[in-house]
């Protein structure tokens, strides 16, 4: 027996009966040999860990476009928040830690540079075109399609899914994604409080009362009570809940801060400087896509749709990397 199969046994000994159990996955699109140390979730969650995509990460918008500090959030190390506060609820409900963490850490790949403001440039861009830019969907690209020069990672059919199915409006197959997209959200709501008060948007005392009455007042308050709540609904049953009173706190809270901190002068101030940047790089693109990295151009060549593969392009850069880009197409230097 092999260190992977021992593993598998222990899952299917300790794990909830609701787990997904690595030994019972639906599988990869391109069949492979398994490792003998590793389950396949172990194995996709370390494939992500190692991506360019995920280094990439680290210099991407989260909310605030080039902030002043070093302690504002980045795509990155939102993606490590929802993926902390993920395992801790996947370990008490003895469901799958490796499955969890994998969909937490893929979940948002196929962010844009520049954050939200930059996926609405890319949908814009491909407005004419028919298609359509969606992160979700762009994060099951670049698993799937884009790594490894065109190979894509071969994730498992369940890792797939959660990261397709993280969005507020879908159901993922999997506790363990139901999980991340709850997470996802919990994530996001305390961090961008903690950074909007950084950032002088909002003051402490101007949270509404009527939702931290429920979740709390401060950072620690807020994930503790959220965490407890999941626990103590789901524990037991082949659902990932929230209590009533939690959920309408979290999503109140939420709405609050699409209100007062999404659209408030400050974020957007950069808004309109980020979309013209990024549409006159999808034009350029669009006219000399042999520009593009070497693999790029092979998709081109290929037969994919040369605006789809201008949007990736455009989407797998770092905000520094698209604004470098910009200054060397765009604006004039000096010579001698």
């Amino acid at each position: 027996m092999t260190i992977r199969e021992r593993i598998e046994q222990m899952e299917e000994e300790r794990f909830s009966p609701f787990a997904s159990l690595s030994r019972y996955s639906k599988g990869r699109e391109r069949p492979e040999e398994p490792c003998d140390i590793r389950p396949c979730y172990q194995r996709d969650r370390d494939r992500i860990l190692h991506s360019k995509s995920f280094r990439r990460m680290k210099q991407k918008t989260q909310v605030f476009v080039c902030p002043h500090g070093d302690h504002y959030r980045t795509r990155l190390t939102h993606t490590l928040e929802v993926s902390q506060t993920a395992r801790t609820i996947a370990r008490a409900l003895r469901l799958n830690e490796d499955l969890t963490e994998a969909i937490a850490l893929g979940h948002d790949l196929g962010h844009t540079p520049f954050g939200h403001s930059g996926e609405r440039a890319l949908d814009k861009a491909l407005s004419g075109s028919g298609m359509r830019f969606e992160h979700a969907r762009q994060s099951l690209r670049v698993v799937e399609k884009l790594e490894k020069d065109g190979e894509g990672l071969n994730l498992t059919w369940e890792v797939r899914d959660g990261i397709l199915n993280h969005g507020t409006a879908c159901t993922p197959a999997t506790l363990e994604g139901k999980i991340v997209r709850i997470c996802d959200k919990i994530a996001y709501v305390n961090h961008d409080i903690d950074d909007a008060v950084r950032a002088g948007i909002l003051k402490k005392e101007e949270l509404p009362e009527v939702y931290t009455r429920v979740i709390g007042d401060t950072s620690r308050q807020r994930l503790n009570g959220l965490i407890h709540d999941i626990i103590i609904q789901s524990e037991g049953k082949n659902d990932i809940l929230q209590s009533e009173p939690m959920y309408e706190a979290l999503m109140g809270m939420r709405r609050f801060l699409f209100e007062n901190v999404y659209t408030s002068k400050i974020v957007k101030a950069e808004d309109a400087k980020v979309e013209r940047m990024l549409m006159d790089l999808y034009e350029y693109y669009g006219d000399h896509w042999e520009d593009m990295s070497e693999e790029y151009v092979k998709m081109v060549e290929q037969g994919t749709a040369k605006e789809r593969v201008v949007c990736d392009y455009i989407a797998g850069m770092t905000d520094s990397f698209a604004v470098a880009k910009f200054e060397e197409i765009f604006v004039p230097k000096s010579w001698e």
